[in-house]
Order: C-alpha cells, then sequence, then structure tokens
C-alpha cells in the first residue's frame, strides 16, 4: 500500500528579508521557522530545506541499511547515521554525506561496509535525490 506523507509552507516576504512556516501535516509534530540566512547563513534555532533533507536521508538510510542486515542474519541492535548536506547559495545542494556507525555483531568492517553501500544506494530518499523527475501543480489563492 502506499502512503503519501506532507508538509506545507507558509511564506511572508522577500527571499532574503522574509520567512516562514514549515508545518509537518501528515505527522502532526508540529512547525518550524525557516529563513533565508537559517539557510544561507546561520541556523539561530531555525530550520532549512537542507536540514529537512538531511533527516529524511540519515533516517531512510538507517532503515534501508537495518534491513539489509537483518536479510542477511546479523541484524544491527544499534545504528547510529548522520548525513551533512552543503547548500552553497547561488549554485544548490552541492553534496550530501552519510556518516554511519553500527553494532553488529558477526560481521567485519568490510561486509558493514559493503552493507552500508548497498543501503546508499538503494534507499529511497538516495534514489530520489539522484535523478527523480520533480512534478508541479501551481493556482492562485
Amino acid at each position: 500500500m502506499a502512503t503519501t506523507r506532507s508538509a506545507h509552507t507558509v511564506w511572508e516576504g522577500s527571499l532574503t528579508e522574509g520567512s516562514g512556516t514549515v508545518t509537518f501535516d501528515s505527522s502532526g509534530i508540529g512547525q518550524q521557522a525557516v529563513s533565508w540566512p537559517s539557510r544561507a547563513e546561520q541556523a539561530n534555532g531555525k530550520t532549512s530545506p537542507e536540514e529537512l533533507i538531511a533527516a529524511a536521508h540519515s533516517s531512510c538510510f538507517s532503515m534501508a541499511l537495518s534491513h539489509g542486515l537483518t536479510g542477511a542474519g546479523t541484524p544491527p541492535p544499534t545504528l547510529d547515521t548522520s548525513a551533512d548536506v552543503t547548500f552553497q547559495p547561488g549554485t544548490g545542494i552541492t553534496g550530501i554525506h552519510l556518516t554511519v556507525e553500527g553494532e553488529v555483531p558477526g560481521l567485519d568492517e568490510a561486509a558493514f561496509t559493503s552493507a552500508a553501500e548497498d543501503a546508499k544506494a538503494n534507499c529511497p530518499v538516495s534514489q530520489a535525490l539522484t535523478g527523480t523527475t520533480i512534478t508541479l501543480s501551481a493556482k492562485l489563492a
């Protein structure tokens, strides 16, 4: 069964002077403030599209790696994954670096690295970030 998750943003003002609020509609976990300075300079307690991508990628990758390891008979008690998304104003997202540390009894370093490479290539967020067609519906209020 397919699922759809939703969020929306209300933005007020220009790119550099304005600000917005991202609302997590599907989960109901709340709202987060977003602004150009929080994206291009210091976060200052606000989020950014890149931080949201990092959260999505680190969690998806962890799920994919856990699934792969479990399927291979070596379920991981713990995986600690971080994603660093680099944004260059005027250029865009220039790279994402995943770092994972895992506790996987019975698995050597080479096998863990191989499983992590497979998860990196096959998690749905990785796949979406490497060439997914983006579509748009737009209308005036």
